[in-house]
């Protein structure tokens, strides 16, 4: 009684206490309470007692559903029919009582039923059970239809604590009595207020797919009543959810199966298509109409490949779809967008011919196809080109409202580019062609001219672009010609420079591509300085056409480096961001590329000036004024050079480069190591340098690698690291680097190693963790010679035995990797001369790094990770063989009983052995996952689980 009475104070509390501390320590303490053994009884007892107030009914209703879901293991055996006694009593006292209170009731008998099997719930069963419990109170048969709606709800609800076997067991028991049930609804169509809710549960049950035959359900009673509701003057919600669920009910996925659905087809196809009319009636409710769309999208998506075969029932379906794609309401029209996306992979994709035999047959009938469809798809390219037009009050919409709007162009251009694949590009650049020309004749001489509808068309060109053939002369030719005549209004501006980018690949193969470039320079040179979007887009514009018009553009350098200088230095109109200059960097970089040896390195000279010139002058006044900028004062010079270094594919030049700007790194590294941000970009110039000098950087590297072997035993920077992993990715196989390399790995693995001796180190400093096993990874691959006689291999291996369950998701996949690096060795021919030196190592850990790994397996990792965990594992057996399977049978040996069943140990062990004989991996997964599903299955049991797997010699991390 006293706890009853705290519950109501933490209740009040919570919902009406003006202090927000107490609030919170009210929902702490309730959730708490919530994982109690004396909330069964609590709840319960206030359930039943009249005087409590609503706030303490759904409270409580919840928590005991949540306890039925996830502790009904809590419970002695003999506690379970008192609890359905009472869970029955409950569900007849609030039929008419609180709608969510009677949801939450009925949910928990449903989880009571998923948990005991049909013959210990007695009375024949749960179905059984409900239908007597309907015929002899037929007063709450509200509450017993709430239920039947949420039963099969529950077969693939995971919040449910059973096991695999249990699940399966619970859906065929439901498949068995699917008869009787929809018996009790039909008996229930008689009281016309029920027929609504009749029709939910029906809806719920037929996601059970294929119990009942299809012919069976043609004249069903329940079909009928669902049917007849699409003639009524309101349409039924209900009815609408169960037409839903007879067409995925009935849906082929190949032809063979459709004789078996035809009958219960033959009868939804023509009562949904007699609707087609209320589509386009204004007079008609939206919510109905979009009732009504959503149907005509389901049979899309459940009859593509039947409507694949272009017969003329078929084009009927793909008529009204287009209908329902003229709609103005785009969350009408775009229902359809995933039909036209699996309609043109059937149309467009080989396999879906194989059946026709030789390759004359599956060209005749593809072409036929394409044929049959080409119209439709023409009509789809003007229908949906028009909603991407920018609403007239664009920029007074919220942030969220104008994401939404450019979601809805991305989505039209998935659309557009399903229809270049089946028209082909150049057939669809033509329909949105003579849109843009369109849009463009209605163009005035005023400035209020709207400019949308043609950005729009212009956006669909740009969505096509890599449709459209880059030997097109008809259309292109005119589309280039026509953008430097439109007005530079800012949205359009930006669209005409993203478009031009777009089509560089097509500037230059065209023979006139080169004399369309001065113009169209121009114009992204106006987007530069029009705003800060138009900017970006011109940036990125610049960019592909220099990448693919390099070689036209060689003569050009003057012009492009004064583009380019104007943007960087900043002192001019242009509104170019310090990220959208990278694109000019690169655009530029890759300009000098094509540049001969010689002309290139005093190019890259002066493309390197703007930034050394203001690093230099910031080195020039003194450590004391170097060591205290800002950090964006140097990044975005440094972030400059590092793009150079990596689009600048002249070795020597490069190389060069980086010697001479050496004097200017070394002062940032020596002064700055305590900044993250200024060393993450230093060493992503110095490493993107590595990557396009290789050896010719020999000497700069020597310097380099000495200042952060240095830098790194005092600052612990990750990115010294990730610099490192380039430079053994590079020279790790070169001999002369030997003495070097081995230092250096040596060097940097005993200061972190020292630094991750418990569990709360590798949490706090995941980036540290993750780039550390990452370079020991890539030592393995490129310098196992170095790696594995040194003295850090076994001081690496015990790290990762303590950050096994860290929870970062990057630092848990590197130290898993390496760990499965480690025991794949004999797969790699450079590592197979240290398998002694590995074994040495991993033979006396072995059984702690397998109950380690059975433990992130079984809920010390999240079950996101269960993939990279079990791929470790099963390498680890296959490695060891015989040795390793006992060390897995001794770790699930220490799984009490009470939260795995020896049947399920044999199974996961079988699975283990399989591997290890060389079985492949998705053969075995599901033993696996199912023993990881099983002790996670709630709270109390990962506990168990983890309390008997975590080594005591280990600070491993808790359950949470």
């Amino acid at each position: 009684m006293e706890l009853q009475n705290t519950v109501k104070e933490a209740l009040s509390a919570l919902y009406h206490h003006p202090d927000d501390a107490v609030r919170m320590q009210a929902d702490r303490w309730l959730q708490d309470f919530q994982r109690t053994i004396d909330a069964w009884q609590v709840a319960d007892n206030l359930l039943h007692d009249p005087s409590s107030n609503q706030e303490t009914l759904i409270f409580c209703s919840q928590t005991l559903r949540s306890k039925v879901q996830r502790d009904f293991e809590e419970l002695p055996s003999e506690a379970f029919r008192p609890l359905r006694d009472s869970l029955n009593t409950l569900l007849k006292s609030f039929h008419k009582g609180p709608p969510k209170v009677r949801t939450q009731i009925s949910l928990a008998v449903a989880a009571l039923a998923v948990h005991v099997a049909g013959e210990d719930w007695g009375d024949g069963g749960i179905i059984n059970w409900i239908r007597d419990g309907m015929n002899s109170h037929p007063e709450f048969l509200p509450s017993f239809l709430e239920l039947l709606r949420v039963l099969p709800e529950e077969v693939l609800n995971y919040k449910i604590a059973v096991r695999p076997d249990r699940r399966r067991l619970f859906e065929n028991e439901l498949a068995s009595g699917m008869e009787m049930a929809l018996n009790v609804l039909t008996a229930c169509l008689n009281i016309n207020e029920l027929t609504e809710q009749v029709l939910e549960a029906f809806a719920s049950w037929l996601r059970l797919r294929h119990r009942i035959p299809a012919s069976t359900l043609a004249s069903h009673p329940l079909v009928l009543t669902a049917l007849s509701s699409l003639s009524a003057d309101i349409l039924s919600e209900a009815s609408v959810n169960v037409i839903s669920e007879l067409i995925h009910y009935t849906a082929v996925r190949n032809l063979g199966e459709v004789a078996s659905q035809m009958p219960l087809i033959q009868v939804i196809v023509p009562q949904v298509m007699s609707q087609k009319a209320q589509l386009l009636d204004p007079s008609k409710d939206e919510e109905d109409v979009k009732a009504i769309a959503r149907l005509f999208a389901d049979m899309g998506d459940a009859y593509v490949e039947l409507i694949a075969t272009g017969s003329d029932e078929s084009m009927m379906i793909v008529h009204a779809l287009l209908e329902v794609c003229s709609h103005p309401e785009f969350d009408i029209a775009s229902m359809t967008f995933n039909f036209w996306h699996n309609l043109q992979i059937i149309l467009t994709e080989r396999d879906s011919y194989v059946a026709y035999g030789n390759e004359a047959s599956i060209e005749a009938e593809r072409s036929r196809r394409l044929q049959v469809f080409r119209t439709s798809y023409e009509s789809l390219v003007s229908l949906v080109s028009v909603k991407v037009e920018y609403p007239q009050d664009y920029s007074d919409l919220s942030r969220e409202d104008q994401k939404d709007f450019k979601q809805t162009r991305y989505a039209v251009a998935d659309v557009l580019i399903d229809a270049a694949l089946v028209l082909g590009g150049d057939a669809t650049l033509r329909i949105l062609y003579m849109k843009l020309v369109e849009a463009v004749s209605c163009f005035g001489n005023n400035e209020h001219t709207d400019c949308r509808p043609a950005e729009a068309a212009l956006y669909g060109i740009r969505a096509i672009s890599d449709f459209v053939s880059v030997v097109e002369g008809e259309v292109m030719p005119q589309v280039m010609s026509l953008l430097p005549k439109l007005p530079h209004q800012p949205q359009l501006l930006q669209t005409v420079c993203l478009t031009i980018g777009a089509y560089s690949k097509w500037l230059d193969a065209a023979p006139s591509g080169l004399s369309f470039l001065p113009a169209l320079i121009d114009i992204l040179v106006s987007g530069m300085s029009m705003s800060e979007d138009s900017a970006a887009a011109a940036a990125l514009a610049f960019r592909h056409i220099c990448d693919d018009c390099k070689k036209k553009l060689c003569g050009s350098l003057d012009g492009l480096f004064q583009i380019y200088q104007t943007a960087v230095i900043g002192e001019s109109a242009f509104k170019v961001s310090a990220e959208d200059s990278l694109h000019l960097v690169e655009a530029l970089s890759m300009v000098i590329t094509e540049l001969p040896s010689e002309h290139a390195k005093k190019a890259l000279e002066a493309l390197c000036l703007p930034d050394v010139t203001p690093l230099q002058d910031i080195i020039n006044q003194g450590p004391l004024v170097l060591g205290q900028k800002p950090a964006r004062e140097l990044t975005v010079h440094i972030d400059r050079l590092a793009n150079i270094f990596r689009h600048v594919n002249h070795p020597e030049a490069v190389a060069d480069a980086v010697q001479r700007l050496w004097p200017i790194f070394k002062p940032i590294f020596d002064l700055r190591a305590w900044d993250m941000r200024s060393m993450e970009s230093l060493c992503r110039a110095c490493k993107n340098a590595v990557r396009t000098s290789k050896t010719l950087m020999g000497v700069t590297v020597g310097v380099m690698l000495e200042e952060i072997q240095g830098l790194y035993k005092q600052h612990h920077q990750p990115c010294f690291l990730y610099l490192s992993s380039e430079v053994i990715k590079m020279f790790g196989s070169d001999p002369s680097c030997t003495d070097y390399l081995k230092n250096l790995i040596e060097s940097l693995f005993s200061h972190t190693t020292c630094a991750l001796t418990k569990i709360q180190d590798f949490t706090s400093r995941p980036d540290i963790v993750d780039d550390c096993f990452l370079l020991a990874s890539r030592c393995i691959r490129y310098c196992p010679q170095l790696f594995f006689p040194s003295p850090v291999f076994p001081s690496l291996v015990d790290c990762s035995m303590i950050g096994i369950t860290v929870q970062h998701r990057e630092a848990s996949k590197s130290i898993l990797n390496f760990l499965s690096d480690v025991f794949d060795l004999a797969n790699s021919s450079q590592g197979k001369g240290y398998l002694s030196i590995r074994d040495s190592v991993i033979i006396p850990r072995g059984a702690i790094i397998t109950r380690l790994l059975v433990a992130a397996l079984t809920g010390a990792l999240p079950s996101s990770r269960l993939e990279t965990v079990t791929y470790a594992l099963l390498a680890l057996v296959r490695a060891y063989g015989v040795q390793a399977l006992e060390w897995a049978k001794d770790s699930v040996s220490l799984i009490p009983s009470t939260a795995i069943t020896e049947v399920e140990k044999s199974r996961f062990l079988k699975a283990l052995s399989d591997a290890a004989s060389g079985a492949a991996i998705n053969g075995v997964m599901i033993p696996i996952e199912e023993l990881s599903e099983v002790c996670r299955r709630n709270r109390s049991v990962q506990e168990i689980v983890q309390g008997a797997l975590r080594p005591f010699e280990l600070n491993i991390v808790p359950v949470s």
